[in-house]
C-alpha cells in the first residue's frame, strides 16, 4: 500500500470515529505513521484530505452497490446493511462532512451535493429498470428514506434499515400499477 493509501485509510477511520473537525491532524496521521509535510506533499492541506476521504467513501459504495446490478431497488438497502455491518451505523460520513465543511469550504460542500446527486441518479436508473419508465418523484423518496434510514441507524440500530426498505416496497408496488 502506498503511503498515500495509508494516510487516506487512516484518516477516514479517525474522522469516521471523531469527525472530520473533532480530531487534530497529529492524530489523523497516527495510523499511517506520515507527517504533516507528507500529508501536504500529497493531498495539499488538511482540506484536501478531507475532500479525497470523502471521495474514496463514495466511490467505495457505488462499487460495492455496482458490484451487484441486478439487485434493483432493494439491492441499496440490502448494501446499506452490509456497509453498517462493516463500518458500524455512525449516519452518513458524507453528511456529515458537508455539516462540518458548508459554511467553510465550498470545494467539499459541493463534493458532497455532487456525490449526493450521483446517487439519487443510480436510484434513478433502479427505478426505471423496475418499473419500466423514470419516476423522479419515486426516485426521491426512495432517496429519502435511504438516507434517513442511514441517519436513524446511528441512534435507533440498524433495523431501521429494513424498516425503510419494507416501506420503498409499498411504494414501488404502488407505482408499479399506476
Amino acid at each position: 500500500m502506498s503511503k498515500r493509501d495509508e494516510i487516506l485509510e487512516g484518516a477516514m477511520r479517525a474522522f469516521e470515529r471523531h469527525g472530520f473537525r473533532g480530531i487534530g491532524v497529529d492524530a489523523v496521521l497516527l495510523p499511517s505513521g506520515a507527517s504533516t509535510r507528507t500529508l501536504y506533499k500529497h493531498f495539499g492541506s488538511r482540506d484536501g484530505l478531507v475532500l479525497a476521504v470523502v471521495e474514496q467513501r463514495h466511490q467505495a459504495f457505488l462499487e460495492r452497490l455496482r458490484a451487484d446490478p441486478e439487485s434493483g431497488v432493494a439491492g441499496l438497502f440490502k448494501a446499506l446493511a452490509l456497509w453498517q455491518t462493516e463500518f458500524g451505523a455512525r449516519g452518513c460520513m458524507l453528511l456529515r462532512a458537508h455539516g462540518e465543511y458548508a459554511g467553510d469550504s465550498e470545494e467539499i460542500a459541493g463534493a458532497v451535493r455532487r456525490q449526493k446527486t450521483e446517487f439519487l441518479d443510480e436510484i434513478g436508473r433502479r427505478v426505471e429498470v423496475e418499473l419500466g419508465r423514470r419516476d423522479e418523484a419515486l426516485s426521491l423518496q426512495i432517496w429519502l428514506l435511504f438516507e434517513g434510514a442511514t441517519a436513524a441507524a446511528s441512534v435507533a440500530g440498524a433495523e431501521v434499515v429494513q424498516a425503510a426498505a419494507e416501506a420503498v416496497q409499498v411504494l414501488l408496488s404502488r407505482a408499479s400499477r399506476t
